[in-house]
């Protein structure tokens, strides 16, 4: 029987001074739980995550997830494609989740091979990809860098490719925002998250995770080249869309 993972409490004390968010050995160890706790509709977009790469992977193509984290998003992909010859990419730039990443693919049996990289996600070379997924990744890009990455994309997918994007959304409308944010709030104090906690967190990412809005995301994606742009997915103040080439 599988052990639960750790419990998140990485804010539970005070703390006299709060540093910058960093996907370190201490996040890693509790991310599955982490992210669960905080982010409506994560199991839900993971799990549906498969049906892309089985009705977009292409014969002897690429499928990249950039950001992979711990390998959720990956398995997900790798456990769902139909057709032969393709080869998963996982990137991410954490050490901390990259060895943990490189375990989950190693005990999972699906026969897609998988190279996993340590890497900034900007510097790699994407081609020949039929399928390429951000799971809440862009957000962490400086703003001015978020269309240089997209329009690398774009080129390296193949006629027919997607991007799939999930993201945290901000709302131009203060109305909006508001209501948004409280009911993410809800969602984070029903999972056990004390007051402390969530704006200790808060605090920590309020300079690391920069959001857009969904018009801005839209009007990027088009700007990167891409022809058919679907929102597919939004559970509060989070959301994911699909860009096709």
């Amino acid at each position: 029987m599988s052990q639960a993972p750790p419990r998140d409490t990485l804010f539970a004390q005070p703390e006299p001074m709060l540093v910058d968010f960093r996907f370190d050995e201490r996040v890693a160890s509790v991310f599955p739980d982490m992210i669960r706790r905080s982010v409506p509709g994560y199991g839900d977009i993971i799990a549906l995550l498969g049906l892309f790469a089985e009705q977009y992977a292409q014969p002897n193509s690429c499928i990249y997830d950039l950001g992979c984290s711990l390998g959720a998003a990956t398995l997900s992909l790798r456990r769902r494609i139909q057709v032969p010859g393709c080869r998963l990419i996982a990137v991410d730039n954490a050490e901390a989740m990259v060895a943990r990443c490189r375990e989950h693919i190693a005990n999972d049996l699906s026969p897609t091979p998988v190279e996993v990289v340590c890497a900034d996600i900007r510097e790699v070379d994407i081609k020949q990809a039929s399928v390429v997924v951000l799971n809440f990744t862009l957000q962490f890009l400086p703003p001015e860098e978020r269309l240089v990455l997209l329009k690398r994309i774009h080129a390296g997918l193949l006629p027919g490719g997607v991007l799939v994007l999930s993201e945290k959304l901000r709302f131009a409308d203060g109305q909006s925002q508001a209501f948004q944010e409280r009911l993410q709030l809800a969602f984070k104090r029903a999972n056990g998250y004390s007051e402390l906690e969530i704006s200790q967190k808060r605090a920590a990412l309020e300079n690391v995770l920069l959001p857009d809005t969904l018009e801005q995301h839209r009007a990027r994606l088009i700007q990167a080249g891409f022809v058919q742009i679907e929102p597919w997915f939004q559970a509060f103040n989070f959301a994911s869309l699909a860009a096709v080439k």
